[in-house]
């Protein structure tokens, strides 16, 4: 059997992984979904151990199809997520996740002040809920008997690589999305732990994204059908590993992704700062950034329209075809329909957890297919704000590479194209940041030298409309103006 390495994503609905040899060829996949728990309005958790499971699942479904161990398995993960654990190495409640609102007056409380924008701009991290930093700070002032019994607080990458090795440690890509690390220094950032009032000694150890070890735990090597020779590489985050699977790493490059929320993405060699829009700047490794933008609302803001309003699961690529057959009989812009899509509240470009989803324009000519158009142009929308702030900035962006569970639709590719005005590139559709750690587990490992020797030959190319283009700048501003009326509203 060929030699073949294993990348493995741990998203906020399901851990997917791939198997993949060295000319880039995705040999097998798995996939294994988890819930996603809403105790009250505003909080969003999940139970890390049925994650760490479906780790396990994922690997042990691949090497029995592949029957031989990888030889390495490497490490992506959704960001922000924060787990308490006591003396003894056990949660003590359930995972916080990226979507979690409960800090938000604590978020604003923090960004009002000079101390915020010291934070901002020395970790990268915007200030929001959605950040370990507030998240912290909420523990502390809100579950005080939690606060107090807490020896560390780990995410869940940290969390699985702990299962595998008995050790706390954490890469620089996922730390410096807590808003706790310096993203220069690369190493925990004091003001920001004095103002949650923790010490480093409660966080992990730092290493690069191309940290290695090997797994010495027999049960585990019979239960993931591995050996003692696979190594393992701690990886990075989803969204910067998905600028690696989606080739998204040259200048004037942009990565999009819209799986449950959804982002836009540039690589760089330095930060790009701007407290106004609060643009994120994560590590990639020790000499790459990535820059951008996410927003809350991706696929779970349709998924919530099928199933809250009109009753239809979204389980399979065909139930997402059939919904999205509205694109093919309506027109640019809904005939005048527009939809705020902030059901989970915002992160970028306005950062307000208080936000709300609004429909507004109805008339009686709309029907099914002009709301369904109209989710996916807030969507849509909300991911060109985010983009256009950055241009507005200087930054150049000749075409867009994209990922994510949309892209099986066409329809909606052309409508980026014509939204953005930028040619938008499709150049595989498995997921970018489990394709992005294995890229990265190839490279350290010396079986390429560089990531563009796999990008593939055929690449789908999608092309601006100009007439489409103009019915979207028209969009745009209806959009933004929208929200700026409404806000004050919005509780």
């Amino acid at each position: 059997m060929e030699p073949y390495v294993i990348g493995i994503d741990l998203g906020t609905g399901s851990a997917k992984a791939l198997a993949m040899n060295s000319s880039g060829k995705i040999l097998d996949n798995a996939h294994v979904a988890y819930p996603i728990l809403e105790p009250q309005p505003g909080y969003q958790e999940q139970n890390p151990e049925l994650i760490w499971q479906a780790f396990v699942k994922c690997i042990s479904r691949i090497t029995t199809k592949m029957q031989s161990s990888p030889r390495a398995i490497s490490l992506s993960s959704a960001m922000h997520s924060v787990i308490p654990i006591d003396n003894n190495d056990r949660p003590l409640m359930n995972m916080i996740i990226w979507a979690d609102n409960r800090s938000a007056s604590i978020a604003r409380s923090i960004h009002q002040t000079p101390t915020g924008k010291d934070i901002y701009e020395e970790t990268g991290t915007p200030i929001h809920a959605m950040t370990p930093l507030c998240k912290i700070q909420w523990l502390r002032t809100h579950a005080v008997d939690i606060f107090k019994a807490t020896a560390k607080f780990i995410s869940i990458k940290e969390f699985v690589w702990f299962q595998l090795f008995k050790k706390y440690e954490a890469d620089y890509s996922i730390a410096s999305a807590t808003g706790l690390m310096d993203i220069d220094k690369l190493s925990w950032y004091e003001p920001s732990l004095a103002t949650v009032g923790i010490s480093a000694r409660q966080l992990s150890t730092l290493v690069n994204t191309s940290h290695q070890r090997r797994c010495a735990d027999d049960s585990l090597h019979q239960e993931m059908g591995i050996t003692s020779d696979t190594t393992f590489l701690i990886g990075a985050s989803d969204g910067c590993l998905a600028n690696i699977g989606s080739f998204a790493t040259e200048e004037g490059d942009m990565a999009l992704t819209i799986g449950t929320s959804g982002a836009v993405r540039v690589t760089r060699t330095k930060p790009m700062l701007n407290f106004k829009a609060m643009t994120f700047n994560y590590r990639l490794d020790e000499s790459t950034y990535i820059c951008g933008g996410p927003i809350n609302n991706g696929g779970i803001a349709l998924k919530w329209y099928a199933e809250k309003l009109l009753g239809k699961k979204l389980e399979t690529v065909s139930d997402y075809a059939s919904l999205l057959q509205a694109l093919q009989n309506t027109r640019p812009g809904a005939d005048g329909l527009i939809f705020l899509p902030y059901v989970l509240g915002e992160r970028a470009p306005i950062w307000n957890s208080e936000a709300s989803g609004v429909f507004f324009g109805m008339r009686t000519h709309h029907e099914q297919s002009h709301f369904t158009r109209a989710v996916i142009e807030g969507i849509s929308t909300s991911l060109y704000d985010i983009a256009h702030n950055m241009i507005e900035t200087g930054l150049d962006i000749k075409q867009i590479n994209v990922s994510g569970g949309f892209v099986h639709s066409e329809e909606w590719l052309q409508l980026l194209a014509d939204m953005f005005g930028k040619k938008v590139c499709l150049i595989n559709i498995a997921d970018a940041s489990a394709i992005g750690a294995a890229f990265l587990a190839m490279k350290h490992l010396g079986m390429i030298s560089s990531y563009q020797e796999l990008k593939p030959q055929q690449v789908r190319e999608f092309l601006p409309n100009e007439s489409n283009m103009s019915s979207y700048r028209e969009l745009f501003l209806r959009y933004r103006n929208l929200y700026e009326a409404v806000a004050g509203e919005m509780i």
